[in-house]
């Protein structure tokens, strides 16, 4: 099974990563997995990486698919997939109207239709094919890739509801689920279907400061629960009740009041805490609904140290 973690690692600056690298590469981690949403790119500590331990592979979680335009998420991935051949998966995903409008300055405009295009230009782009097509969302004139990749990346798509969980099944290798607690595993995994990769990013904090924990990840869960996208995909999985004292506060401008309102039992499910070997046994609920590929998020709060927390939760 693989075992992923997510990087880069909160306050270690990009250039100290190596002896990281190597060490949860000793302890049996098979995977990294890079995150963007304000912090570094994709793509450049998945490059550290390759280079740096080569036994890893090296996962986006996920490339948004309106910051880029298609041609150059192609010329990225195929670099990735050239540094670290059978290595590199590719993930991309709609983001969100925060990250695309406000910080980009672009229009969150069709977005299942703008990644459901860009799979499918990347599909033939990554084969070295010449690509000279209109697709619903933008359109590429005579473009082929100078140094196409010799084994081109499996294309992985970040979904939260039906219809992306069916995209990702339908035309992609696989799916990246995220903020979804174990227990929401099965029905995402049934809207995607058999035969496909599940990576799922769970939050994890080895922490018996119980009351800390929650305080901290509450401010966490709300600031991600706000956004529409994630708000659309609880009311889905049936937390609509339960997060509606939130998204009232949130709406009113109370930020204090919406953390306060997020109910314990949902942090509990989304941030598994406690002891290590009870956050490993969370991690294998997981995987036993149906996750594939677990990529931990590791939170440091509560003042968890994050290299103990990485021994810990290695895989056994």
């Amino acid at each position: 099974m693989s075992y992923g973690i997510t990087i880069p690692f909160d306050g270690v600056a990009l250039a100290e990563h190596r002896s990281w690298f190597e060490e949860i590469a000793r302890l049996g981690y098979t995977d990294v997995w890079s995150a963007e949403v304000d912090g570094t790119d994709a793509f450049t500590p998945l490059a550290l990486a390759a280079a740096w331990e080569p036994t890893l592979r090296l996962g986006t979680a996920i490339v948004p698919s309106f910051t880029r335009g298609p041609a150059l998420v192609a010329q990225s991935a195929a670099a990735m997939a050239e540094a670290a051949p059978g290595r590199f998966a590719l993930g991309v995903g709609t983001s969100s109207n925060v990250i695309v409008q406000r910080w980009n300055g672009l229009e969150f405009d069709k977005p299942y239709q703008r990644t459901r295009d860009l799979v499918r230009f990347l599909r033939r782009a990554l084969a070295g094919e010449r690509v000279d097509d209109e697709y619903e969302t933008f359109t590429v004139r005579g473009f082929r890739l100078g140094r196409p990749p010799a084994v081109p990346p499996p294309i992985l798509v970040a979904a939260l509801r039906p219809g992306m969980l069916r995209l990702a099944g339908r035309e992609a290798d696989g799916v990246i689920i995220n903020w979804l607690a174990a227990d929401d595993v099965p029905r995402a995994v049934a809207e995607v279907g058999p035969g496909r990769e599940v990576v799922a990013r769970i939050y994890v904090c080895p922490s018996e400061d119980t009351g800390t924990v929650r305080h901290q990840a509450r401010r966490l869960i709300a600031a991600y629960l706000n956004v529409p996208v994630y708000g659309a995909f609880h009311e889905w999985l049936g937390r609509g009740a339960a997060l509606r004292g939130m998204w009232d506060a949130w709406a009113a401008g109370d930020r204090g009041a919406a953390a306060a309102a997020i109910p314990d039992d949902v942090v509990d499910s989304l941030v598994l805490h406690g002891s290590a070997a009870s956050v490993r046994d969370q991690i294998g609920r997981y995987v036993a609904n149906g996750v594939t590929t677990p990529a931990l998020a590791l939170l440091p709060l509560a003042g968890v140290d994050q290299r103990t927390a990485i021994r810990e939760l290695a895989p056994h």
